[in-house]
């Protein structure tokens, strides 16, 4: 198995380092910036755990010369540079190769680019003994790389009180549910998934989606290997995923700076303008194209009938998708509305449970959208639960324009629409909240009445990302 002979060949040149420099010479060193670390700062920053807990998905850009499963990455290879264009795209982490024999690293990439760059630099090399941490110290690394299946739970324990005395972040690596348990039990508190299998090298991005529900809040989830379109940056930052580790997608484009841009915007949240009653308004949003437009058939101020809706209907851009919004409805009544072609989704903002959604299933073959009113941690487990392709959180039964406290979000794990209380003020912070969409209505009106300039200030907004 490759992970076991990159951990022989690591103990054998840290063994032989040992002969260089000594282990006491290292932690001396590694200490002595440890301590003035402290008396500057008046304690630890630890600049990687706080890039990773940033709004919105952080990216850990690799620089990386080569694989054992994919060979000579980058025959040319400006290191230096490689750093610098990730810093200007807008990285929030740069993980460096170390790994000489296999990957080509080297320790003097990640010294260098530790000065060069004001980003936390991770080493990333296959950790085995206390001496390579006191050695990522003197390098000037922020953060170090624990894989689970490499160590012992004690190693795991020690090496991350090890890593946290020096002011270093632990990245600790699992493959699968046993690991991500050892993980966490040893303290862990920035998990990631890897989504290669080190056996077959295959690599399959559900693995994040699988564990991600194993991770507590508090604890930052990172996605690595394997992420190499925009979709599946869309898919794990939808699925609750903090941070993505990318490498071999950014250091095989010719343009490093514009594929990090194009992954970057995988992470803007879709917009649903919901509650559109007039002609005006259509054109409203054909104008300012969201992805979705609103119609609400529940007993409401903003009511159709059927035939206001398929009016509506016929003016809306077919690229904007129509929502039928009920409150309790008689599922027959909403298949009917569905057959007539009013609308794509549908919306449900009652008391509905997992027996009306089972019946709905039957006479409608459209996404349909669950809301639940979120108080506390206790009603996000309860949304987390429905069987509704998508949740939509929100303050209150039926809609009311309030916001609720938004650190619950934190532990959704499955993709969400984010409603109540938005509006351009809080559009871009909503915008980082992890939301797939963003479902907003009076916060785009005025005197309750939609206004077109409010709508396309909330979407520029939201889709600054």
């Amino acid at each position: 198995m490759i992970l076991e002979k990159l951990a022989q060949s690591t103990r054998l040149r840290v063994e032989q380092k040992k002969k260089e420099v000594s282990l006491e010479s290292i932690r001396r060193q590694a200490e002595s910036l440890a301590q003035k670390e402290r008396e500057t700062q008046g304690g630890f920053a630890f600049p990687f755990r706080r890039a990773l807990e940033a709004p919105g998905l952080s990216f850990i850009c690799e620089v990386k010369k080569a694989s054992p499963s994919k060979g000579l990455i980058a025959p040319d290879f400006p290191w230096l540079q490689i750093a610098k264009d990730y810093e200007a795209a807008g990285a929030s982490a740069i993980s460096v190769l170390t790994e000489p024999e296999y990957f080509l690293g080297s320790d003097r990439y990640l010294q260098e680019i530790a000065r060069t760059v004001a980003l936390p630099v991770l080493r990333k090399d296959f950790t085995v003994d206390a001496y390579q941490i006191y050695e990522a110290k003197t390098l000037g690394a922020s953060a170090v790389l624990l894989i689970v299946s490499l160590l012992s739970d004690r190693e795991l324990r020690e090496f991350l009180k090890l890593a946290h005395s020096l002011g270093l972040s632990a990245l600790t690596e699992a493959h699968d549910e046993g690991e991500v348990r050892r993980a966490l039990a040893a303290g862990a508190g920035i998990v990631g998934v890897n989504n290669r299998d080190l056996k077959t090298f295959s690599v399959d991005v559900n693995n994040s989606r699988r564990l991600r529900s194993l991770i507590p809040p508090g604890v930052i989830y990172v996605s690595e290997s394997g992420i190499r379109t925009a979709e599946d940056v869309e898919f794990l930052y939808h699925n609750g995923t903090d941070a993505v580790l990318i490498g071999e997608t950014l250091m095989r484009s010719p343009d490093k700076t514009a594929m990090l841009g194009k992954l970057k915007q995988a992470c803007r949240p879709k917009v649903k303008i919901c509650g559109l009653t007039r002609p005006c308004d259509v054109a409203f949003v054909n104008r300012s194209r969201p992805d979705y437009a609103g119609f609400v058939f529940a007993r409401k101020k903003r009511r159709l009938d059927k035939e206001q809706a398929m009016a509506l209907r016929a003016l809306l851009d077919p690229g904007i998708v129509p929502v039928g919004v009920f409150v309790n409805e008689d599922p027959a009544l909403i298949a009917a509305y569905f057959c007539e072609g009013i609308f794509d989704m549908v919306q449900l903002h009652g008391q509905e449970d997992e027996a009306y959604l089972a019946r709905l299933r039957k006479l409608v073959s459209c996404p349909v959208i669950q809301a639940f009113s979120i108080t506390g941690e206790a009603d996000i487990e309860r949304a987390q639960k429905s069987s509704a392709d998508f949740i939509l959180l929100d303050n209150g039964p039926g809609g009311t324009g309030q916001r609720f406290d938004w650190s619950f979000l934190r532990s959704v794990g499955r993709p969400f629409f984010l409603a109540g209380g938005l509006d351009c003020t809080n559009a871009a912070e909503a915008a980082q909240s992890g939301a797939y969409a963003l479902d907003v209505s009076s916060g785009v009106e005025t005197d309750g009445k939609k206004d077109a300039e409010k709508i396309e200030e909330f979407i520029r907004l939201a889709r600054l990302g």
